[in-house]
């Protein structure tokens, strides 16, 4: 097989496992409804079936990474996809909203298997100079996947019910196992003599024997629990406290979650092999991408989620209405991302980084000044900015953190920018909602908009610690050397 064949297959793979998680969320948003109704069921079971899977992937996600730096990120990906499409399938034949909630949890387990994977699969076999055009192409395509998912889960729903939109699901994930399968292996088998390894492989100063080479040492079981526990504890707060709002039941979550958190860096301290390798969470290739991503998937949700309320309460639209005004975001976001790899070749990734987070900070700034009487141009300015502002951030960032851990660390590295994108989003709405206060949601959407945008604002500043890349530098070292 060719190396060029080989880098197709991975892209195909990778994109059709992201593809098959974001028309999973998206599409049973608009379900929800009539599987309520079908299964007899209550508002709070049928919260508990989207909350039970984003506790336990966001719990498993890093984990999940460093089980694909040492057994093969191929084999971890199919493992995930085969029990999303298996779990999808229970779920279309589940008798009543117990199975539903158990089987969701079960599939936050292969999700969790499977989308770090995608990310591990393109590190992997893709050259470091085209690593960002294949990441750009992923990231448009899941915008395109995102959009995509009301319309078609409302169709499904709407003329087959609620159980036809998991049965779709298998078609992407029979997709993403066959082009998964024809790729080789690109992982170097655990039982390799470390005599085999180039100089240039030897892990680097300060990194713990045992943690190189995919993990090969050992896997970090303790910090592997207590990172997900805190992380468990953490999203169910931040789920749950749009509805709950802070009480009782909400402080202990958060200060299980610190608690944890503490211990979890204690013990990372002390043991020989880190879950987490201090050398890549001190990187700022790494981390300080990391931040930004969250903050800006923080802003966008936390604008998104009472911008809806706002167009439907407010403006009095109907939810096909609202979905138009609100379609410029997935159209600039697409278009952003496809675009991101050709601008980050000619101004540097940190520039397009900093631009996007500028147009985010933006757009919640002049959705804040939207009210009743806002007409469509006002409103899909806002969108647009918006859009193309995450599209560019979510394409250059996550080329960063994938570029900037080592092959043996590219499933970590994927986790940890996956619990970023689903732990940003649930921050973001926790914010908005806080803000709000008792008002509704909708007529709350000036506060809320100006908090993200002091969200989107510190994303920005944390943006110009991203590391100039050094490709340019490289160029004019080659050029010195020809002179």
């Amino acid at each position: 097989m060719t190396p060029q064949l080989r880098r197709r297959l991975a892209l195909t793979a990778s994109i059709t496992g992201a593809v098959l998680v974001a028309l999973d969320g998206t599409a049973l948003t608009v379900a929800r409804p009539v599987l309520q109704r079908d299964l007899h069921a209550s508002v709070a079971e049928v919260q508990w079936a989207g909350t039970g899977y984003l506790v336990t992937v966001a719990a498993l996600l890093v984990f999940a990474g460093r089980l694909g730096d040492r057994y093969g990120h191929r084999r971890v990906f199919t493992i995930g996809v085969a029990g999303f499409a298996a779990t999808s399938a229970g779920i279309a034949l589940a008798p009543g909203i117990g199975w539903v909630i158990a089987l969701r949890a079960l599939q936050g387990v292969a999700g969790a298997l499977l989308q770090p994977a995608t990310l591990g699969m393109l590190r992997a076999v893709w050259p470091a100079e085209r690593l960002a055009g294949a990441i750009a192409v992923r990231t448009a395509v899941i915008g395109l996947a995102a959009a995509a998912g009301p319309l078609v889960g409302g169709a499904l729903t709407a003329h087959f019910g609620w159980r036809s939109v998991f049965l779709f699901g298998l078609l992407p994930a029979a997709a993403a196992l066959l082009a998964a399968l024809a790729v080789p292996s690109a992982v170097p088998p655990p039982a390799a003599p470390p005599a085999a390894a180039p100089p240039s492989a030897a892990p680097p100063a300060g990194t713990h024997p045992g943690t190189a080479a995919g993990g090969r040492g050992g896997l970090d079981l303790p910090g592997a629990a207590l990172l997900a526990l805190a992380l468990a504890c953490l999203v169910q707060t931040l789920v749950t406290l749009p509805d709950s709002g802070w009480s009782v039941t909400t402080a202990p979550g958060l200060a299980a979650a610190a608690v944890l958190a503490v211990a979890l860096a204690r013990h990372e301290r002390r043991t020989a092999r880190p879950l987490l390798p201090p050398a890549l969470l001190r990187s700022p290739a790494v981390a300080a991408p990391l931040g930004v991503l969250l903050a800006a998937s923080a802003a966008l949700q936390g604008v998104l989620f009472p911008a809806t309320y706002f167009l439907q309460d407010v403006q009095g639209l109907d939810p096909l209405q609202s979905a138009l005004r609100a379609a410029p975001l997935a159209v600039a976001m697409i278009l952003a991302a496809a675009g991101s790899s050709r601008l980050a070749k000619r101004h540097g990734e940190r520039t397009v980084v900093l631009t996007g987070m500028a147009l985010v900070t933006s757009g919640a700034l002049l959705t804040a000044r939207l009210g009743p009487g806002s007409g469509t141009v006002a409103i899909t300015l806002c969108f647009l900015l918006l859009g193309a502002g995450f599209g560019a951030v979510m394409a250059a960032a996550t080329a960063m953190v994938v570029r900037g851990a080592s092959t043996a660390e590219a499933g970590v590295a994927g986790g940890l920018q996956q619990t970023a994108l689903n732990v940003g989003p649930a921050l973001g709405i926790a914010l908005a909602t806080t803000t709000a206060g008792s008002a509704d949601p909708g007529a709350a959407l000036m506060p809320a908009a100006l908090t993200m945008a002091a969200v989107a604002a510190a994303g920005t500043l944390l943006a110009t610690r991203v590391p100039v890349p050094a490709r340019p530098a490289d160029r004019k070292g080659a050029s010195a050397t020809h002179r």
